[in-house]
């Protein structure tokens, strides 16, 4: 009950916004969710306290009997039979079924104005039926909130067997005994119920609804509509945007709506779009940290590529000629975010950037030497690490022109295989490096993902998991 209940809990949000992710939960998850919810309330209805009970009646042939009942102890509790229904549209119910309670206790008697005994007795109680209902919603800060709208409680029987003195006495009017024992059980029990829906919400105020993912960028993760309920499913439609911390700047495209495909081997799938990848993309380029200064001690010692005007003059003589012997700098900058797209597993990135070359000077000025335009097409991977979605990227095609050029003209075809090395040797790896620490999915407390397999569609990427909350 409890991941079905987390996974319900996010409806601050009504407007008409195409979800970034999607989460949807089966069967198997809210099977998992339910026992989870039946083992709090499990422990609950074990701190049942049933007052002491005392009164006076009348027993033929003896007359007047004081009765007294104390120390009333649950000894173990039972609940076989469980369901949690989503009721499509709304909500969640939850029935429990011939449930049974064993308890404890200690009796004493007085008749006859100066007889006095005592003992002990066990009380069985069988046939009890819970069912509760629960409303959804979500406080000031997005964040989810559960409670009881109703709930109803009946107890079949309640059998009593005293033991020791004049238990043959208590045997006589047990049945009132019973039915007293009976009422107070049943005012105790939704309570009870209620206080465990209620203690889930600590634990659901943990939704990670807004996400750091390192310095510059944070993810959100609020409803954008209502959580479709049918009765074997949910689906939580999830922002799944990428911002700038602490400033929200929206990019210059939307999302657009996917259709989650019909699974039920996993307790939850997810659905990632091309948006949230490519929100993440903006958020980077705006801050302006997709640059990268490239320089010699970068380049790994086995190539035979340096970067200095004398290994770049072989295929452009007039840098060696200007700039004889000199190390060298390049400046790569993205001129816009990169576009990612999802085909059947297929994830390619389409990137553009320049790239300035630049001398560098005894003194360290850097005198420009060139300007390029770089296209490049890289293919990714993205897997799922931990609570994590991570990825990888492999260097796959790229198209260079010039765009100025400060030691007059070259033919940039001659500069193809340096610029690839330097993409395969120092930039790949360098994003690779950064793609490696991932961002955090959408998570509750201390959920662990786990048999988690991903594949790549349409548009959008699927996750789907099993699911562990760790104690």
């Amino acid at each position: 009950m409890f991941l079905c209940l987390a996974l319900l809990t996010l409806l601050p949000a009504t407007v008409s916004i195409s979800p970034g992710v999607k989460v949807e939960l089966t069967q198997k998850g809210i099977d998992y969710g339910r026992q989870l919810g039946i083992a709090s309330i499990q422990s609950k209805l074990k701190s049942i306290r049933i007052p002491d009970m005392s009164g006076k009646t009348r027993v033929s042939p003896i007359g007047k009997v004081k009765y007294s009942l104390s120390g009333l102890q649950i000894t173990e509790v039972g609940l076989p039979k469980s369901a949690l229904d989503l009721v499509t549209g709304s909500g969640v119910r939850l029935s429990i079924g011939d449930a049974y309670l064993k308890l404890r206790g200690n009796w004493k008697v007085k008749y006859l104005k100066f007889i006095k005994d005592h003992g002990s007795f066990d009380l069985n109680v069988n046939g009890l039926t819970i069912t509760t209902s629960l409303k959804i919603d979500s406080d000031d800060t997005g964040r989810p909130a559960v409670s009881t709208i109703s709930c109803s409680a009946s107890v079949g029987s309640v059998k009593i067997k005293f033991h020791g003195g004049a238990s043959w006495l208590y045997n006589l009017f047990r049945n009132a005994i019973s039915k007293a024992l009976r009422k107070t059980l049943e005012k105790q029990i939704c309570p009870l119920v209620g206080t465990a829906v209620s203690d889930l919400n600590p634990e659901l105020k943990t939704m990670n609804v807004l996400a750091k993912v390192d310095q510059y960028a944070e993810i959100e993760y609020s409803m954008v509509s209502s959580p479709v309920i049918s009765n074997t499913s949910l689906v939580l439609n999830l922002k799944g945007e990428f911002y700038n911390i602490g400033k929200h700047q929206e990019p210059p495209f939307t999302a657009t709506d996917f259709s989650m495909p019909t699974e039920a081997n996993n307790m939850m799938y997810m659905g990632i779009s091309a948006f949230t990848v490519n929100s993440a993309a903006f958020v980077y380029t705006t801050a302006g940290i997709l640059s990268l200064y490239i320089t010699d001690d970068m380049i790994p010692k086995s190539s035979p590529f340096r970067l200095t005007t004398k290994s770049f003059g072989i295929f452009v003589p007039q840098v060696k000629a200007k700039f004889p012997d000199l190390p060298m700098k390049l400046l790569v900058k993205a001129v816009k975010s990169p576009t990612v797209t999802f085909e059947p597993d297929n994830m390619t990135i389409q990137a553009a950037a320049t790239v300035t070359a630049y001398a560098i000077q005894p003194n360290t000025t850097l005198s420009p030497l060139f300007v390029l335009s770089l296209e490049s097409s890289v293919s990714g991977r993205v897997f799922v690490s931990g609570i994590k979605l991570a990825g990888e990227v492999t260097f796959h095609e790229m198209n260079m022109t010039l765009v100025t050029s400060y030691v007059g003209d070259f033919r940039v075809e001659s500069l193809d295989n340096i610029f690839k090395l330097v993409v395969k040797l120092v930039i790949i790896p360098n994003l690779n490096e950064r793609l490696a620490k991932g961002y955090p999915l959408p998570m509750i407390g201390k959920m662990k993902l786990v048999s988690s397999q991903l594949h790549i569609l349409k548009d959008y990427m699927l996750i789907g998991t099993d699911v562990q909350f760790m104690g």
